[in-house]
C-alpha cells in the first residue's frame, strides 16, 4: 500500500511536467534491492538467523541516504516505499543527496543491549561493501539510535579496514562526542517550525504564529520538541497527546508543566487544569493549526470532513490518508506535507556528513541558520509550484523534486 501511494503520487506529479515515459521509469524504479540472512549470537549461547534489507532506490542526486529500522514488520514493500520517499524528500530540500532505507526483521524490545549490538555488527558486515561515505549513508530510524550508530562506525571501519575518523562519515546521527552533529535532536521539530512560519507569511491564511491556536497529535521527539519551540513564538498550544490520550484547555498549556507532568506520571493525561479527550477528539477541535506528530493513517477519510484547523502541518510520516487529501483540500485547507515540513531530519543529517567529510564542527547556531535557510527557500519553491500548476502541495513538493531528478538526468 505505502510503495503504491509513493508511486501514484509521484506519476500525478510527472503529469504535471508532462515527463517522459522513459524518466518516470527511471524515477519510479529502485536501483539496487540488498536482502542479507546472518547469524546473531544470542545471550543463552545459541545462534539465531536473522533478515534485513537495504534499498538503494535513486542517486542522481548524490549518494543514497535513509535509516535503518529495527521492527518485527520490517518488509521489503515498506522498505522500498519509505527509500523512495527519501528519493523525493533530499530532491524536495535540494540537498546532493538521494534516496535509500533499511531494516532488520527483529523485535528490539525482545533483545538485550548486547543482542542488538551483535545483530548491528552481523547486519553491517553483510551491508558492508553497498554502504560508505561516497555511496549509502544510513541513519537512525524506527527502534534504533545515536548508540547503534556509533557501533556501525565501529564495525564499518574493521570490516573495511579504514581508520575510524575516516569511517565517521558512513552514517548520521551519531553521538556527539562520535562526529554527530549539534543541533540534530531538535531538527525535525525546528524544521517544521520554519515551514510554518513560511507558509503563514506567505499565504496569510492565518495573521501570524504569534496567539495563533495549534493542536498536536503526539509528544515524541518531533511533537514534544516542535510543542517547545512554538511556545517560544506566543503561539497557544491547546492540546497535545501521547499514546494514552490527549488534553485539552482553550486557553492554553504551560508545555513544561505539561512535559513535568508526563515525566512523573508516564503521560500528559491528567495534567491539571486540563480536560482529557481521545486521540481522535483532538484531530476535530476547533484551532488554527493542527499537527500530526505521531503515527501514519491518522486522517483519514471517515474523520478528514470534521476537521476544522486552516493548516495541517504533517510532523509524522504519512499521517493523511490520499482520500483524506482530497476531502481536506475541497475545503480549502492547507496541507503542508511531510516530505517538506519533517525534512528538518534529513537536512541536518547532511550537515552531519558534510562537517565528517571536511572534518569541521558547526555551532548550533550555524546548523539552526543554514537550516533555516533550507527549510523557508523549499516552502517557498513549494507554495509557488503549487500556485503555477494548480494543484494540491503535496503534488507541487513532488513537482518540486522531480523536476531536479530530470533536470539531472537530461545534462
Amino acid at each position: 500500500m505505502e510503495l503504491e501511494n509513493a508511486k501514484n503520487t509521484i506519476k500525478k506529479a510527472a503529469e504535471k511536467l508532462n515527463l517522459s515515459k522513459e524518466t518516470l521509469d527511471i524515477i519510479l524504479n529502485t536501483e539496487r534491492e540488498v536482502k542479507v540472512n546472518f547469524p546473531v549470537q544470542m545471550d543463552d549461547g545459541t545462534q539465531k538467523i536473522f533478515t534485513g534489507y537495504r534499498i538503494q532506490h535513486n542517486s542522481l542526486l548524490g549518494p543514497y541516504k535513509g535509516g535503518i529500522r529495527y521492527h518485527p514488520e520490517v518488509n521489503l514493500n515498506e522498505v522500498s516505499a519509505l527509500s523512495i520517499w527519501m528519493t523525493i524528500k533530499t530532491a524536495t530540500l535540494n540537498l546532493p543527496l538521494g534516496g535509500g532505507k533499511g531494516g532488520v526483521i527483529c523485535n528490539p524490545k525482545e533483545l538485550s543491549e548486547q543482542e542488538i549490538e551483535n545483530l548491528t555488527r552481523g547486519f553491517i558486515k553483510k551491508i558492508a561493501p553497498v554502504i560508505g561515505p561516497h555511496k549509502d549513508i544510513p541513519a537512525p530510524d524506527v527502534y534504533t539510535n545515536s548508540k547503534i550508530m556509533d557501533i556501525i562506525v565501529d564495525e564499518y571501519s574493521k570490516t573495511e579496514g579504514i581508520p575510524i575518523e575516516k569511517a565517521k562519515a558512513v552514517v548520521t546521527g551519531k553521538s556527539i562526542e562520535n562526529g554527530g552533529s549539534l543541533g540534530r535532536d531538535t531538527a525535525t521539530a525546528r524544521g517544521g517550525q520554519f515551514v510554518l512560519k513560511q507558509a503563514i507569511e506567505q499565504t496569510k491564511i492565518i495573521p501570524t504564529l504569534e496567539n495563533a491556536t495549534i493542536a498536536i497529535q503526539g509528544i515524541g521527539n518531533a511533537g514534544g520538541n516542535f510543542a517547545k519551540l512554538i511556545s517560544k513564538d506566543n503561539a497557544k498550544i491547546i492540546a497535545i497527546s501521547d499514546s494514552k490520550g490527549a488534553i485539552h484547555n482553550p486557553k492554553g498549556l504551560n508545555i513544561n508543566k505539561v512535559l513535568e507532568h508526563k515525566k512523573q506520571t508516564g503521560s500528559v493525561m491528567n495534567t491539571p487544569d486540563t480536560i482529557c479527550m481521545t486521540n481522535e477528539q483532538l484531530l476535530e477541535l476547533d484551532c488554527d493549526v493542527l499537527v500530526p506528530a505521531a503515527l501514519a493513517n491518522q486522517i483519514t477519510e471517515k474523520n478528514a470532513d470534521k476537521i476544522k484547523a486552516k493548516i495541517i502541518l504533517e510532523l509524522a510520516n504519512g499521517p493523511t490518508t490520499p482520500e483524506a487529501d482530497k476531502i481536506l483540500e475541497e475545503k480549502n485547507k492547507l496541507i503542508l506535507p511531510d516530505i517538506l515540513t519533517n525534512a528538518g531530519g534529513v537536512t541536518v543529517s547532511y550537515y552531519e556528513w558534510f562537517q565528517n567529510i571536511n572534518q569541521e564542527k558547526w555551532t548550533a547556531e550555524k546548523v539552526d541558520e543554514k537550516l533555516k535557510e533550507k527549510m523557508q527557500n523549499a516552502t517557498k519553491e513549494i507554495l509557488d509550484k503549487k500556485e503555477k500548476y494548480q494543484t494540491t502541495t503535496r503534488i507541487a513538493a513532488y513537482v518540486n523534486a522531480i523536476e531536479r531528478l530530470s533536470r539531472k538526468l537530461e545534462n
